[in-house]
């Protein structure tokens, strides 16, 4: 797993530019079998709402929000 694939595939997501399963899988340079183990870490790991529009061919996010990905530092007691 490429985490900056991964932020990359949000990023075309979020853009409405994803296209199929097949065209992503050669945006980014990984297989298509790779695409669908990215859609299924982002829904059931990370609960990123990401839905499929079959008529349009493209990823969407089906709620409004954002993956946050930093580390917050805790201060210990």
């Amino acid at each position: 797993m490429n985490i900056q694939k991964i932020q990359q595939f949000i990023h075309l997501i979020g853009a409405g530019r994803t296209g199929s399963p097949q065209i992503i899988a050669v945006r980014l340079n990984i297989s298509e079998r790779m695409v669908y183990k990215y859609v299924c870490i982002l829904k059931n790991e990370l609960n990123v709402p990401i839905g499929y529009n079959k008529f349009n061919k493209t990823y969407f996010f089906s709620e409004k929000g954002q993956l946050v990905w930093s580390w917050n530092k805790k201060i210990l007691d």
